[in-house]
Order: C-alpha cells, then sequence, then structure tokens
C-alpha cells in the first residue's frame, strides 16, 4: 500500500459537496477505482471553499498510473464544467502510521 494518485482541483462551479456527491454517487470516481487491480483506498480532501485533493492507493506504481488516466478520464465526462485539475501525479509513500495503516 505505498503507491498514491493525488490530483489537486479548484472548484470552479458549485462547491467541493457537490463534488463529493458526485464522486460517491453510481458511475462515480469511488465505482471506477473500486472496480481496477490494486485499488486500495481512496479519499476526497476540502482544502478551502475551492480546493479539493483526491487521494487514491494502490499496491502498485503502475496500477496508481493508470489510475491518473481514468481519474483524467472520468473528470473530464463528468466534472469537466465544475472543476479545473491543478495537479494529477503519483508518489510513493516512503511510510504509514496510525490505526488502520
Amino acid at each position: 500500500m505505498n503507491h498514491v494518485r493525488i490530483a489537486q482541483y479548484d472548484v470552479t462551479h458549485g462547491t467541493a459537496k457537490e463534488v463529493a456527491e458526485a464522486v460517491q454517487g453510481p458511475d462515480g470516481m469511488i465505482e471506477i477505482f473500486s472496480a481496477q487491480p490494486g485499488f486500495r483506498a481512496y479519499t476526497l480532501l476540502e482544502v478551502d471553499p475551492v480546493t479539493i485533493v483526491s487521494v487514491s492507493v494502490w499496491e502498485t506504481h503502475d496500477e496508481a498510473e493508470h489510475a491518473v488516466r481514468e481519474a483524467a478520464e472520468w473528470v473530464a465526462t463528468h466534472l469537466d464544467n465544475r472543476v479545473h485539475r491543478t495537479s494529477n501525479v503519483v508518489g510513493d509513500a516512503m511510510f504509514w502510521t496510525g490505526t488502520g495503516a
């Protein structure tokens, strides 16, 4: 569980809560990621009223890279008029700590 896809978005129309509802809804990002090999976890963070960060965790670096493409396609189809992506990268966690890590 060391490979993460991290994307940052500016909410350009609506609210972060509305974006989260789309991500959690039928055919949403959670459903798309859950069906992909190597998927381990997903969260959407509201940094401030305009900025959200999407973080997904994968078994391998290649699976995280694939998630970058899947996410970009889903966002373009479902959220293109609501968010502007400012970054979309894959990184490797140096360590995890805490309950459930």
